[in-house]
């Protein structure tokens, strides 16, 4: 990747837009999004985590394969390269890591978690659907799906993720 993220954004006032190349991104404060998830029932708030996971997966996808592109369409080098653009989002500091089995990610700093407080179950769906993205892309199959198997919200250290063949 030529730049680094926070670089590459383009921050016009003019237009009220924050760019990178054409994906328009914006500033939230990770409690107001969180705080949405937290006032609902427990079964429609696990069907709204579940939809951004979802979106996620679309639109980071895409954000996923343009960094790729950027990055030669090296599977380590887009591991480095999002591992890198989390902390300019906001996203937490990210560490990957490479396993038999797929791929885990450990992130530090979670702003869902952050933003969400204590739960009694793992709330960092946005970053698995990142990692859902991400991880089909250098594992090569559509057949990926990554689940968080900690989270700091319901007490651990650091949220732990792991993508797996399903």
């Amino acid at each position: 990747m030529k730049a680094p993220f926070r670089e590459r954004l383009d921050f016009d006032s003019g237009s009220g837009q924050v760019l990178d190349e054409s994906r328009r991104y914006m500033l939230m404060r990770p409690e107001a999004l969180m705080g949405l998830f937290r006032r609902l029932d427990d079964e429609t708030r696990l069907k709204a985590l579940d939809a951004l996971a979802a979106s996620v997966i679309e639109m980071g996808g895409d954000s996923a394969r343009a960094y790729k592109a950027h990055g030669g369409g090296n599977a380590d080098a887009l591991l480095s390269t999002v591992a890198g653009t989390a902390p300019d989002l906001g996203w937490g500091a990210w560490s990957f890591a490479r396993v038999s089995s797929g791929i885990e990610l450990t992130v530090r700093n979670s702003p869902f978690a952050a933003g969400y407080g204590s739960a009694s179950q793992p709330v960092c769906h946005a970053i698995a659907g990142m990692v859902t993205a991400v991880s089909r892309m250098v594992l090569d199959s559509d057949d990926i799906v990554a689940r968080e198997t900690e989270c700091a919200a319901c007490g651990a250290p650091a949220c732990r993720f792991e993508a797996r063949q399903i």
